[in-house]
């Protein structure tokens, strides 16, 4: 399984928006719904406010793949469960970075009522290395552009 870089987490754990899609069954990506995201430990998550039967949740759930984007980061992700374990750390992360918004607002994406709905952001694609430059075998750069 292939886990987010640590500029990866920090840089979507700093933004104050997410943009998610989930696939549809022939791959194609569904319209992007922004909502709030968080980072606890080395993973990121989001929540469902309004419980599953809001509609990016079913669509996230029933296809299980996706898309994030956070500023200029973007990364195809698969949609997994939270630990029973970490929903105390995601719900503190939630009030540190949310609270000034107001304890009605928090309180859709908190507490015991919003487990269920929890979903860990997974990253499904290898994060590319580097691109080394190309070489011919005599050592000289082989640059397409050059004549």
């Amino acid at each position: 399984m292939t886990a987010w870089r640590e500029h990866e987490l920090a840089r979507i754990g700093r933004s104050e928006e997410l943009h998610l899609a989930s696939a549809r069954p022939d791959g194609t990506l569904r319209p992007y719904v922004t909502m709030w995201v968080v980072r606890a430990g080395d993973d990121l998550y989001v929540r469902s406010a309004y419980g599953p039967d809001n509609p990016w949740y079913r669509r996230a759930r029933a296809s299980g793949t996706g898309r994030i984007r956070a500023g200029e980061l973007e990364r195809d992700v698969t949609f997994a469960n939270a630990a029973p374990d970490a929903h105390p750390a995601i719900d503190a992360a939630y009030h540190a970075k949310y609270d000034r918004y107001g304890p009605r607002i928090v309180g859709s994406v908190v507490g015991p009522g919003v487990r269920d709905v929890t979903v860990r952001l997974v990253p499904r694609d290898p994060v590319p290395a580097e691109r080394p430059s190309r070489r011919s075998p005599n050592g000289s750069r082989n640059n397409a552009a050059e004549g």
